[in-house]
Order: structure tokens, then C-alpha cells, then sequence
């Protein structure tokens, strides 16, 4: 049986010595060289460097907190594209000032949705545009840059082609136009654009949009013209309104709706409280004075008195259940000014039945006429 032969450690060649000098160095520069030297070495040998991961990740993390902006950019430079990198210092460098977050949030495969969507709600409206660009964008993350609104991230996404925009989104991107004019270029040439965005995108664009829109789709110019004029008519020289009626013009309107009521059978008390609920006094009299064999001047006089008691008395001919008038005698005075004045609005004196209340009523005004 042969010896076994003790291995000798290999030797560490030159490049190994110049990265444990440097690691030794407190210089800041040293600390930069050695950022950029392990970053060549990792890109060379990405093998060795997945091998070694939670080494390198700290490693790399500790080295980029200290490194200078310049040092920062240039790195997030290289690891554009890496899939190799460690990703606490991909998330951590999307974070990073804008320029150097660009490429990183551009093109790096280790970005996952839940930190692109941690970047649209934290970062800066610089990196939501960043992300909003990205090649391939969630669905996910299409539907929370519609909600949110932003212009200028909703016109980013618009320009990108590449988004997993469904037709309901396109169709919120589409309404979202109508506010924000630079969505309308991009959406022209959206790919999933379909003829019936076409034809309402149509109608907010400009006379150039409107040409492309037509190359492209089979869209009736004419038509849409024409829709498109009496739309901005309609708004820009809206139609005259008609000449308002005269007091004594509804007054006989009123009159002639509680005649055919009346003559249809169907009249009720309810009516009149209706109207007075809808601020109609004068419809309300009318109904009353119908619904009581009253005239309207009568019921109007009754309004009108010191006392509520003659109210009282044609409400009760109606039809009125009592417990409804302490109710319509607030809501008249509030229309009228506090009329029918006087006397306790709760508790008006009326007799029993409403036939009754009706010769009462009636009497009254033929003592009145009388004197």
C-alpha cells in the first residue's frame, strides 16, 4: 500500500494577492478597486460566484453602501443584464438615485414583481417611469400604474409595447385619455389598440392622430367627424333653454294636471302631501282645493291666515289623517315664509269628519262674505 502524499495548499497566483491587499486597504479608492475587480471576477467566472452567493451578497452590500456615486453608476452599469448578481444588491441599487437605478430597473432579470412593485409605491416618479418601460411588465403591475393615475407613468406604459396590457386595460388606459392629452399618441400606435378603442380614442384626438387612426383602422372619417361636431356643439353652443313660464302660466298648469286627476278618479290626499313634499305650493292648493269642493282662492286664503285652524279644517275635508298636519303645516310655513301664522302648529282645533270640516270651511267664508 503506497503513502499517501500530503497535498501542499496551491499557491495564490497574482491576481488573488492584489484582491487580498486591497481587501486589507482602509484607502476608499482601494475599496471602490476592489468593488470593480470582483465584479469583473464574478462576470468572468459567474459559476464561482452562484457557488459563493451569501459571501459575495454581503461582501458586495457592505462595499456599494461606501462606494462613491460615480462607483455606484458605473457598477449598476455592469449589472445590467447579470442574473448572477446577488439580488439584496440589485433591489438595493434600484433604489438608488435615478441614474443609477435606470439600467438595473431596465434590463435586470433578478428583479422580481413584488420589488418593481415596492419601486411604484416608494421611489420617485423617475423610477415609476423606469418601471413602467421595463420589456415584458407584469399585468400586475400594468393594473397598479392604471390605478394610481400618474400622466406621465400612464404614458410611459402606453408607449410600452411589450406590457401584458389586456383589452380592459387598454380600455382604462383609453379613458384615462380624455384627461391626460399625451396618452393619445402613444395608444395610436398601441399594438392591441382595437377598432372599438379606435373609435372612441377617435374622438379626443387631433386632427393628425385622427389621420393615423384612420390609416390604420377601418374607421368612417365622416361619421366620426360628424359625431365628433355635434359632440363640441353641444357643448360649446348648448341649446337655448325655453323661455321660463309665468306665475300665472303654471298657475294654470297646476290647475288643468289636478282637473284631469279629479276627472280620472284618481285624486287622492296623498297627492297634495306629495306636492308640498316637492315644493309645489301652488300644485298643493290646487289638489286641495279639488279634492275638499273648495276654490282654489278659498284654500288660498286659508294659507295664508293668521290662525291654522281654516288649513286645518280643508286638510281634514280632504281626506287628510290628522297626524300628517303638524308635519305639513312645518313644511308650508318653511315654502311660505311661516304662513299660516299664529295659533299652536301642533294641535289645530278640527272637527271629527271630514264633511264636517267642509260646511265649517265653507261656512266661514260665507260669514266672511256676508259682513
Amino acid at each position: 500500500m503506497s503513502a499517501v502524499v500530503p497535498l501542499k495548499p496551491a499557491e495564490p497566483t497574482e491576481r488573488q494577492i492584489d484582491l487580498l491587499a486591497l481587501a486589507r486597504s482602509r484607502n476608499p479608492s482601494d475599496r471602490e478597486r476592489l468593488l470593480l475587480a470582483l465584479t469583473t471576477l464574478c462576470r468572468t467566472s459567474p459559476g464561482a460566484a452562484a457557488g459563493q452567493s451569501n459571501l459575495l451578497s454581503d461582501i458586495f452590500v457592505t462595499l456599494v453602501r461606501q462606494a462613491e456615486r460615480d462607483i455606484r453608476r458605473s457598477l449598476a452599469r455592469q449589472l445590467a443584464e447579470a442574473d448572477w448578481a446577488p439580488v439584496a444588491l440589485i433591489n438595493m441599487l434600484a433604489l438608488d438615485e435615478i441614474e443609477i437605478a435606470r439600467p438595473i430597473i431596465a434590463a435586470n432579470p433578478l428583479l422580481g414583481e413584488d420589488q418593481l412593485l415596492k419601486i411604484l409605491i416608494e421611489a420617485t416618479l423617475e423610477h415609476q417611469i423606469e418601471v413602467a418601460r421595463r420589456p415584458a411588465l407584469s399585468g400586475r403591475l400594468v393594473d397598479h400604474i392604471i390605478d394610481r393615475g400618474e400622466p406621465a407613468v400612464l404614458t410611459a406604459l402606453a408607449s410600452n409595447g411589450t406590457a401584458e396590457v389586456t383589452e380592459a386595460s387598454l380600455a382604462r388606459l383609453v379613458e384615462h385619455s380624455k384627461r391626460v392629452a399625451a396618452l393619445r399618441a402613444p395608444l395610436v400606435r398601441h399594438p392591441r389598440l382595437s377598432n372599438q378603442l379606435a373609435s372612441q380614442l377617435y374622438e379626443w384626438v387631433g386632427a393628425a392622430l385622427r389621420q393615423a387612426i384612420g390609416e390604420r383602422f377601418n374607421v368612417d372619417a365622416e361619421k366620426l367627424d360628424t359625431a365628433v361636431r355635434a359632440a363640441t356643439q353641444a357643448v360649446t353652443h348648448p341649446e337655448p333653454e325655453p323661455p321660463k313660464l309665468t306665475a300665472a302660466q303654471r298657475d294654470e298648469m297646476d290647475r288643468r294636471l289636478v282637473a284631469k286627476l279629479m276627472q280620472s278618479g284618481q285624486l287622492r290626499a296623498g297627492y297634495a302631501i306629495r306636492a308640498l313634499r316637492e315644493q309645489n305650493v301652488c300644485l298643493f292648493e290646487h289638489a286641495l282645493a279639488a279634492l275638499g269642493g273648495f276654490p282654489v282662492q278659498h284654500v288660498r286664503t286659508a294659507v295664508r291666515a293668521d290662525t291654522p285652524e281654516l288649513l286645518a279644517l280643508a286638510c281634514n275635508a280632504a281626506g287628510m289623517d290628522r297626524a300628517v298636519l303638524p308635519a305639513l303645516l312645518d313644511e308650508l310655513r318653511r315654502l311660505t315664509g311661516g304662513l299660516p301664522a299664529g295659533g299652536d302648529p301642533r294641535v289645530p282645533r278640527v272637527p271629527r269628519s271630514p264633511e264636517q270640516a267642509r260646511r265649517e270651511f265653507k261656512a266661514r267664508f260665507a260669514a266672511a262674505a256676508a259682513t
